[in-house]
């Protein structure tokens, strides 16, 4: 083997010639920014372009790292080297260099750049992963007149974002359009294997037999084959989740079992990718097995037996104690005669084999090393799964029953904490379960003072400039947070007083809520938001979208399958919510609660001064907002936790710049260190070492709630 040297000089060498290469694929995350930017420059026929060459780029990228990952498996394999080849270190990790080598080598031939130019941000990814480059190139192609490429876009976003009710509403408005064929409406990114059992699914159930045979032996056949592209991409960089300090770091073993099982646990997911229509959150279960089952019935019912024997034989690799299967079985061999060899299909038994040995790796790690695995499959031995896992398992399950509450029980409430305050609708009134409308939380004084506080905000123009709604391109968007009011007064552009206002505002709507739905049971803030949205005048004509889409606050929602799961993305820590109205001097802008579909409303709130609305953040409770037609709708929105690692961090600042305000109120004149008479502050409020407070502080990663991505951020704002 060559040496480490001259293999990295040959390296370098073969991508400084690639980097010249006229096919250079331009990386579509820089690509994709600039189409961006030209849609919101209006430059329609340019983001056109750009969003399109994005695309483009995105898919051959992929291409590109399959191809170079299968054609470097068969290059620098790492099986069937020499015997006593020397040190295992060597015979290992020479292997593992020539592998890396290639890779490099063949990306950067077929890139025309270094790979590492093309390692785009996870918000872009997950926007590709989405298919959000359709959404602007729909209106883009809309706005140039070309009716059947935006209908093709538009389509393709809707299939994969079916929950989108302005792209539903646009998708009505281009059927309405005369000339408008149902041939226009293509899925761009239509996966082959979903169509052809589709297909086969209907055939099947139509008693068409011979079309379901084939369709369903095609689906088969393209889902494995993008089985194996979705497991190549899994080979990438190591996403660092908990993103560890620099003394934390692995050493070479961990890290590379770290990163190997990283990889294994994504090929494993590549089941779940294949076996989750677009648009859908779930998967079909036992999407794999499921087409054997379908195909040795259909082929039995054509009279092929042979290949319905063998299909049998391959489905109990699966689930080898299915009694029906079993029994298939023995019919299939006395009609086809016992000296008839029936066996699995060899593309199935790789299958299995493959993924059983996957599953051993991963559940050794998850045992020996830490961490956690969600086992995509219903067919996995019990045997395979460590004893101690298993006993985990059942505790988990244990105390997720002790901790589910009766509803009835949940429904006796506690004696509100302050006077005056009145119960406007409970959950029988409102059709649901964990709702409430409280009034006169709030004294109109309080909420003029608290909209007060937004139009200073707002002139002060420092994080609380309006920009468009992150839902609508119908509305502006204005967010104050709670530390952010507190610099704002630091900085003397707000008044001490307005500030203080929105954290005892929130605060009595916490323990409001607690004692209504919680008694006993502390809650924490998650996240406090002062939110304004504001009609845009010249935009409303023939508006169609929401304020804000339905959703749910602890979970992500799954309309057509009827569910909410709960896991990342989603805030899955939160428990409750609250929205406390501050104005109705606008139209529209009221709450709706909906049933699981997101269509059948079955309680809507108007907003009002001193309103407060409260409600479990889970599946029983999705919700969205009217759209905002004419004036500016404040609120503030509140969401709590009964956790204590997921405390709102921001407040517990706010609390100590206010307790400092206080301390240098109560000191004399003359050691106020310039703080003034009229309730605002000087420009910095003095450090209790001795040094100057700084505006702002740095926290741990992952301290507060600011550390979510800022793409997730949007999603809260109600």
């Amino acid at each position: 083997m060559a040496s480490l040297p001259c293999l990295r000089l040959l390296l370098l060498l073969l991508l400084a010639a690639a980097a010249t290469s006229p096919g250079r694929l331009v990386p579509y995350d820089l690509l994709y920014a600039d189409g961006v930017r030209a849609y919101f420059a209006r430059d329609w026929g340019r983001a056109a372009e750009l969003l399109q060459r994005a695309l483009h780029s995105y898919a051959g990228l992929r291409a590109a790292r399959r191809a170079c990952r299968a054609a470097c498996r068969r290059e620098a394999a790492f099986l069937g080297g020499p015997p006593g080849a020397g040190p295992w270190e060597a015979a290992l990790f020479g292997r593992v260099l020539q592998r890396a080598d290639c890779l490099q080598h063949c990306l950067g031939r077929r890139l025309g750049a270094a790979p590492s130019a093309h390692r785009a941000g996870r918000a872009i990814r997950r926007d590709f992963e989405r298919r959000e480059p359709y959404n602007y190139l729909q209106v883009a192609f809309f706005q140039l007149k070309k009716l059947d490429r935006a209908m093709s876009a538009a389509h393709t976003f809707f299939v994969a974002n079916p929950q989108h009710l302005q792209m539903r509403e646009d998708i009505e408005k281009y059927r309405r359009m005369s000339g408008v064929k149902s041939d226009n409406f293509r899925d761009l990114e239509a996966t082959p294997h979903w169509e052809a059992y589709e297909t086969g699914v209907r055939h099947y159930n139509a008693d068409e037999y011979l079309q379901a045979v084939a369709r369903l032996e095609e689906s088969l056949t393209e889902a494995l084959a993008a089985l194996d592209e979705c497991r190549a991409l899994c080979e990438g960089p190591l996403e660092d989740e908990d993103e560890e300090e620099e003394d934390m770091q692995p050493g070479l073993y961990e890290a590379i079992a770290a990163h190997y099982i990283q990889v294994l646990k994504c090929r494993q997911q590549c089941v779940l990718e294949i076996a989750t229509k677009p648009g859908r959150i779930s998967a079909t279960e036992d999407f794999i097995p499921s087409h054997l089952d379908l195909l040795q019935f259909a082929y039995d019912q054509v009279g092929n037996q042979a290949l319905a024997a063998e299909c049998a034989a391959s489905y109990l690799l699966f689930y080898p104690t299915d009694e029906p299967m079993l029994e298939k079985m023995k019919q299939y061999r006395t009609e086809l005669g016992e000296d008839t060899a029936v066996t699995a299909r060899e593309s199935i038994r790789h299958y299995v084999q493959r993924s059983l040995m996957e599953k051993k790796l991963i559940y050794y790690a998850v045992e020996h090393l830490g961490g956690t695995f969600d086992d995509p499959d219903l067919w996995t031995p019990d045997e395979l799964i460590p004893e101690k896992l298993k006993e985990k398992h059942r505790e988990d399950q244990e105390k997720q029953k002790q901790e589910t509450l009766d509803v009835e029980e949940r429904e006796k409430r506690g004696p509100l904490p302050f006077e005056g305050i009145a119960v406007t609708m409970d959950s029988r009134r409102m059709n649901g379960t964990q709702r409430v409308v409280f009034d006169r939380v709030l004294t109109e004084s309080e909420c003029k003072d608290l909209l007060r506080l937004t139009k200073a905000a707002g002139e002060a123009g420092d994080g609380y400039r309006a920009r468009r709604s992150p839902h609508t391109p119908h509305e502006r968007f204005e967010g104050l947070t709670i530390s952010k009011a507190m610099q704002l007064a630091q900085n003397g552009d707000v008044d001490w007083r307005d500030a203080k206002l929105l954290l005892q505002a929130s605060e009595k709507s916490r323990k409001i809520i607690e004692s209504y739905f919680t008694p006993g049971k502390k809650l924490h803030f998650s996240f406090t938001h002062l939110v304004c949205r504001t009609a845009v005048d010249e935009e409303q004509e023939g508006r169609m979208d929401l304020s804000h889409p339905v959703h749910a606050d602890n979970c992500l929602l799954d309309p057509e399958g009827q569910e909410c799961w709960r896991e990342p993305p989603a805030y899955v820590y939160r428990d409750y919510s609250g929205i406390l109205y501050l104005n109705d001097d606008f139209q529209g802008g009221g709450l709706f609660f909906t049933e699981m579909d997101t269509v059948t409303v079955t309680a809507e709130v108007h907003p009002k001064c001193g309103r407060l609305v409260a409600f479990s953040s889970g599946k029983e409770n999705p919700h969205g907002v009217w759209a905002v037609s004419r004036g500016r709708r404040c609120a503030i929105a509140l969401w709590y936790t009964h956790s204590q690692e997921h405390a709102e961090q921001e407040r517990v600042k706010a609390e100590e710049l206010l307790e400092q305000r206080a301390m240098e109120q109560d000191r004399p004149d003359g050691e106020r260190h310039g703080a003034d008479h009229s309730g605002r502050s000087s420009s910095e409020l003095p450090d209790p070492s001795g040094g100057a407070r700084p505006t702002s502080r740095r926290h741990k990663p992952g301290s507060d709630r600011t550390q979510q991505p800022k793409e997730l951020r949007a999603r809260d704002e109600f």
